[in-house]
């Protein structure tokens, strides 16, 4: 005779947040995973305040004690369990983004790309971290290849913002691949009329 309740799956036990940064959205993700599959059957209420359990030390405490007042007063309610790790994500995610863009930004090169390439990236990642001004400059150079950002640092007037540096950037790129646009060409013509005259 078949069975049709559910397989059990063995799931680990969520760890405990302490409102630590950096670490909401991989605390939100597993807590959504866990209620999903290991608490379907329980009320709103009853997944509410089984997360709030698992908020404990650090900042979280205090947050915490006010939403717990707030529930328990009947000054808010949840309709779904989402809209509290919504909450939660909002209060203690407010560094994350910037710090990952952060990370982004310190492990970005250039390697085999075009500068305009490289640059669009570091544009597009720059945008959403912390970095400006000087910090931004020296990213920037540290994460272009070598040759060009030697011969951008012993230009006669130093580059001062990070515009002018994406600017004498691109144009050297330019510059350098039209050279050897021309060193090739040169090249095949020679090779075309027979190679070096004697």
């Amino acid at each position: 005779m078949g069975s049709n309740r559910e397989p059990q799956v063995e799931v680990a036990k969520p760890a405990i947040f302490n409102g630590e940064a950096g670490k909401v959205g991989g605390f939100v993700i597993v807590y959504r995973l866990y209620l999903r599959m290991k608490m379907r059957d329980a009320t709103v209420e009853e997944q509410v305040f089984w997360i709030l359990l698992h908020l404990q030390g650090g900042t979280v405490d205090i947050w915490k004690e006010n939403v717990m007042e707030e529930l328990e007063a009947g000054e808010m309610e949840y309709k779904m369990v989402k809209e509290l790790l919504t909450v939660l994500k909002k209060e203690f995610g407010r560094g994350e983004e910037k710090a990952v863009k952060a990370a982004e930004l310190r492990k970005l090169e250039q390697g085999r790309r075009t500068m305009e390439e490289f640059m669009q990236e570091f544009i597009q990642v720059a945008r959403g971290s912390r970095y400006e001004g000087r910090l931004l400059v020296e990213e920037f150079k540290r994460g272009m290849n070598g040759g060009i950002g030697r011969k951008l640092m012993e230009m006669e007037n130093p580059l001062a913002s990070i515009e002018q540096w994406y600017k004498r950037a691109t144009d050297l790129n330019q510059n350098w691949r039209e050279s050897r646009r021309e060193e090739k060409r040169l090249r095949e013509k020679k090779e075309a009329t027979g190679g070096t005259s004697k």
